[in-house]
């Protein structure tokens, strides 16, 4: 029988970070299932319209520190002409106790579509992103932010 020599400690500490990395880079199902509270509330917000993936960049730190204040930027593709537009894009965190976080609405005068604020996350959950566009096409994105420290009463 041959025994393998005993593992070094770079060679663990190597096969550490890559098991690690594998894991933090695996995609979840983009259809992963939402809190009731959360669907009812995009219900609420853009009625029972199918989203499409896309068009929306969500920036969230991938890691929050601290729940109570975790920098959210949002924007969206568009030409921003009279013709085609983003009316509105609506923000939704599925695991704080009202999911409704924050709604921006814009018009073709804007030239852009960005936002940009500081939102409350009470454990580590999805934030999502919902883009209404002139045309009544929507755009979702989705973004997952792990809390340390929460920022939302239960």
């Amino acid at each position: 029988m041959i025994i393998p020599p005993p593992l070094g400690r770079r060679a663990a500490i190597a096969g550490a970070s890559g098991a690690i990395l594998v894991l933090s880079v695996t995609p979840r199902p983009a259809a992963a299932a939402l809190q009731p509270a959360t669907e009812a509330a995009i219900r609420s917000a853009v009625g029972d319209r199918p989203m499409a993936e896309g068009r929306v960049a969500l920036r969230l730190p991938a890691i929050a520190e601290n729940g109570n204040s975790v920098p959210l930027g949002v924007a969206v593709e568009s030409p921003m002409t009279e013709d085609d537009f983003v009316r509105a894009v609506h923000v939704f965190a599925d695991g704080n106790p009202n999911p409704e976080v924050a709604s921006f609405f814009f018009t073709p005068a804007l030239g852009r579509a960005e936002a940009s604020t500081r939102i409350r996350l009470g454990r580590t959950q999805d934030v999502l992103a919902v883009a209404e566009m002139s045309g009544g096409a929507l755009f979702l994105a989705r973004a997952e932010v792990k809390v340390t420290i929460g920022g939302c009463g239960g």
